[in-house]
């Protein structure tokens, strides 16, 4: 039995945060689904930057579209909404069996939008209903503008996928924006099932102090940060708000563990896999991690996390001067920035695409 069967029979979930027509027109997700046991998909702006730029899959829809008169982010929209209808068609059967807790995909708001809660909310409002699929989720990012469009977009009926969070303060802020928005909707008599996860960014930790730490300290502070989160995240289901809740009807915000795919050459290539294998958790990664984890991975059971063991490396952390809290603040900055910059990458690229393709017409 593959890793990745043994992994979802012990109960998590594994997702593919990639997306690109070829990968639904050549079969290869249906193969992932039906032999690798992924049970999701997420995307973001640089997976459709890389998407577009690298195969020619697009230029046909791209020519067309701009004959039509369409162009930048209308033009994009209509790209991804037509890859994304697909894939979640393609999960749909999943999403039903498990009665809607699983089977999901992703679709990220205009990162322009990162300070704007209002732009935010009416663009989650439009692509959910664009998109017309239960399975469809709104990916927000936690910044402070959009901790209160998550609310606001969870009491609309929005299903959320809070993303670009980095530490517990992040995953709480989230947590509660998803509790308010539900504890809205109860009090106006409203469904309280509205779905969401929590996407908490891992290997970026690691990343950023590498040149800073001793080695034996390498790949160890995003884990311990992960195991952190993970303790509030089963404080909180255990918690008399989140039980009321519960008994409405209300569905756990589940912990999604994003960007686990191993940057240090050094490491273990299915590191973040085995060490965040953890019960009632999603971890989305790229092809290369899935397909190397497939091979060689380790899911004889879900990890333990240790709180006491993460307890002691964040101590060494900040006995070399490693803040984590301005850290992560650092981290959700520059998350943002990247996803501006491959956004206006991906408007130019749409751009220079069109004139082209309309040019050769």
């Amino acid at each position: 039995m593959k890793a990745t069967q043994q992994l979802h029979n012990l109960g998590q979930r594994l997702w593919l945060d990639n997306i690109s027509r070829g990968l639904l027109t050549s079969g290869t997700l249906g193969h992932y689904i039906s032999e690798l046991s992924v049970t999701g998909l997420t995307s973001n702006p640089t997976i459709f930057d890389h998407a577009i730029k690298e195969a020619d899959f697009y230029d046909d829809a791209i020519r067309e579209k701009a004959f039509a008169g369409k162009s930048g982010e209308t033009l994009f929209f209509e790209l991804a909404l037509e890859d994304l209808t697909q894939a979640a068609d393609h999960f749909r059967p999943i999403h039903d069996a498990s009665g809607g807790v699983d089977g999901w995909v992703s679709l990220e708001v205009s990162p322009l939008l990162a300070d704007d809660t209002a732009g935010t909310v009416k663009a989650a409002t439009r692509l959910q209903l664009q998109a017309q699929r239960p399975n469809f989720f709104i990916k927000i990012p936690g910044t402070r503008a959009g901790i209160a469009a998550i609310e606001e977009a969870i009491f609309a009926g929005v299903p959320v996928n809070a993303t670009l969070l980095f530490s517990r303060e992040h995953y709480i802020a989230a947590a509660e924006a998803y509790m308010r928005g539900i504890e809205r909707r109860i009090d106006a008599g409203l469904n309280a099932r509205i779905s969401s996860v929590a996407s908490i960014f891992v290997s970026r930790w690691d990343v950023a102090i590498k040149n800073k730490v001793p080695n034996a300290l390498h790949n160890r502070l995003g884990i311990a940060i992960a195991t952190r989160i993970y303790r509030a995240y089963c404080e909180l289901l255990a918690s008399k708000r989140w039980q009321k809740l519960a008994t409405f009807g209300a569905r756990p915000q589940r912990l999604l563990w994003a960007s686990t795919g191993t940057k240090d050459p050094a490491a273990s290539d299915t590191l973040y896999l085995e060490a965040l294998a953890a019960a009632d958790t999603i971890n989305t990664v790229p092809e290369k991690t899935l397909l190397a984890f497939a091979d060689h991975g380790k899911a004889n059971n879900l990890v333990a996390l240790n709180d006491s063991e993460a307890a002691s490396v964040l101590e060494e952390f900040t006995r070399l001067g490693v803040d984590h809290e301005v850290l992560a603040a650092k981290l959700q900055r520059e998350g943002t920035a990247a996803f501006t910059k491959s956004w206006r990458d991906l408007m130019d690229r749409i751009a220079s695409k069109s004139r082209v393709l309309t040019k050769a017409k």
